[in-house]
């Protein structure tokens, strides 16, 4: 389980951070660690705060964008230090953990942490299938980094101790196969004119990324709703199709 599991760390300032993050991830028995365009690294101070744990360091994988970062990922837990204005799904580190251990054998998985000043921001968020807040002291709730991780990655090793289900279920759909369903998704409801160029339709999108990626869905039943867009959309190019509003 443990190995199936990718700590994202979300443009990162301070080097240091990254090197705590390595450390508390190796005392776990967590690996894969992704940096979406850190401001420094590879750094001395990254090294010295990993305290041995240098191998994770070198190890570590750098993306331009988040969206890269969790492309082969079938679940993604975004970390938040505050609660969002947006209604979404939210876990705490102990049932984010349990959530990850019930996962079919090989389903990878991964937990995203924002900036360390600003978090994530909604677009990044969207991506995400949960929202994981870590309970604290709401007159002093500021975690660094590397505190935060390792809060998560203990209740991991325990969700990991306790063996999972270890079910053999159909694979979920990953990152990349989400992201090009959202993106057919709305390239339809613009040719069924269910949405035109006006200010709601992000809104709309939102919610119906919200929907699906709290379907949990399959990897085959992509490729059956992806089969019905390109219906809809054969459908619309032959005949006109009124306008929805939304409600």
């Amino acid at each position: 389980m443990l190995s199936d599991i990718r700590i994202v760390l979300v443009e990162t300032t301070h080097p240091g951070n990254i090197g705590g993050v390595a450390r508390a991830m190796k005392n776990m028995g967590l690996s894969d660690l992704a940096l979406v365009s850190p401001k420094i690294f590879p750094s001395e101070q990254a090294t010295a705060r990993a305290s041995g744990a240098d191998d994770l360091l070198a190890a570590a994988r750098l993306f331009g964008s988040l969206k890269d970062a969790i492309a082969d990922c079938q679940l993604v837990i975004g970390a938040s230090a505050r609660l969002r204005t947006i209604a979404w799904p939210e876990l705490d580190p102990r049932t984010a953990a349990a959530e990850i251990a019930g996962l079919p054998e090989g389903t990878r998985s991964a937990i995203v942490f924002g900036r360390e000043h600003s978090g994530l921001t909604n677009g990044e968020l969207e991506q995400c299938h949960f929202l994981l807040h870590i309970a604290s002291n709401p007159e002093f709730s500021s975690l660094n980094l590397a505190c935060a991780v390792q809060v998560v990655a203990y209740e991991l090793y325990l969700a990991a101790g306790q063996g999972g289900s270890g079910r053999r279920s159909p694979p979920l759909a990953d990152g990349e196969q989400m992201a090009s369903f959202f993106d057919h998704l709305e390239r339809t409801l613009y040719d069924i004119r269910f949405l035109h160029a006006r200010r709601s339709s992000p809104s709309i999108m939102r919610r119906l990324r919200r929907i699906f990626n709290s379907a949990r869905i399959e990897a085959q039943e992509i490729h059956l709703l992806r089969g019905i867009l390109t219906a809809a959309q054969l459908s619309a190019a032959g005949a006109g199709t009124p306008h929805a509003e939304e409600n």
